[in-house]
């Protein structure tokens, strides 16, 4: 199996499992990740991230591997004025 077969047949638990692991540093089962662990779960989180999620934050690894970030005027035009709650002091 190649690597982005391998990385596209991840489950969404087993991809929150390892970024639980990374953001702790320890696995489910409490036992620390070591070096290399921590090194090869961060590759595996990024290309899950590039290859399934196909993320819309602005910063995220695309899929040729090189980081993408988008620009202000990118974001500005995802983020619709509908897209934003709005209250106003009655409502609240």
């Amino acid at each position: 199996m190649d690597f982005r077969a391998l990385v596209s047949s991840l489950s969404p638990d087993a991809y929150q499992s390892l970024l639980d692991a990374i953001a702790t540093g320890r696995w489910a089962d409490g036992v620390a990740l070591s070096d290399a662990q921590k090194d090869q779960t961060h590759q595996l989180v990024m290309a899950y991230q590039a290859y399934v999620l196909k993320s819309d934050e602005p910063y995220t690894i695309g899929p040729d591997g090189q980081m993408v970030v988008k620009s202000k005027a990118q974001m500005k035009k995802e983020l619709s004025p509908d897209s934003i709650a709005r209250f106003n002091h009655d409502d609240l």
